[in-house]
């Protein structure tokens, strides 16, 4: 199925659009922990105006849904409500632990990841995935919001090694240094919108939107 979706994402310090045209994607990313609103609309202009395309000409419209900063999050939502509304698009939200998922194996080709962003408050955002025949992801256990020492007594040990990525990991190093799992680092630190697209393409040929 060809698809021309839009993803952007500020629901981490960084901000980032991507645009996928068929099998091509274009993207934008910055780290730019306050500057999400004055950032985020102009990466879009540029990513348009480089496909050649206009907002009405795409499928849907993907955002980062969280978890992540409450502000950020509210903000990317916004942006992408305003733009799927005026271009009568549909919308698909797009989990940030999943997306890291996605970064993984695009970076490392990683089929089993384990993502961890800093919730603050001695806690973690926290999924775990495993990478589908079809390209998709299947959660492993239900993404939460956790304390990292919680998750040392819980976790069972297997015999996979899972990429780690998120900015958890260095944030409570200490105590996810006890989780029972083999973990290597995926240097995937934060969700991308380019990742994103990727997993919104497969939402989209599902039917799983929203007006």
């Amino acid at each position: 199925m060809s698809a021309k979706i839009l993803a952007l994402d500020t629901s981490t310090e960084n901000c980032s659009v991507a645009l996928l045209v068929n099998d091509k994607i274009y993207s934008r990313s910055e780290l730019a922990p306050r500057d999400h609103t004055k950032k985020v609309l102009p990466m879009v202009d540029e990513l348009l105006k480089e496909a050649g395309l206009k907002l009405t000409d795409l499928d849907a419209l993907a955002f980062g849904q969280g978890p992540g900063s409450f502000t950020g999050v509210r903000i990317g939502i916004g942006i992408a409500q305003g733009l799927a509304f005026g271009a009568e698009l549909p919308m698909i939200g797009i989990s940030t632990l999943e997306a890291m998922a996605q970064a993984a194996y695009r970076k490392q080709g990683a089929e089993r990841a384990v993502c961890a962003i800093d919730a603050r408050m001695s806690e973690v955002y926290w999924g775990r995935y495993k990478r589908q025949e079809n390209g998709e992801w299947a959660n492993v256990e239900a993404e939460k919001v956790i304390p990292p020492e919680v998750l040392a007594e819980r976790v069972e040990a297997d015999d996979y090694t899972w990429a780690s990525a998120g900015t958890g990991w260095d944030a409570y190093a200490e105590a996810l240094s006890a989780l029972k799992l083999n973990t290597e680092s995926s240097e995937v630190l934060y969700p991308d919108a380019q990742d994103m697209v990727v997993l919104a393409k497969f939402k989209l040929e599902k039917g799983e939107t929203t007006r």
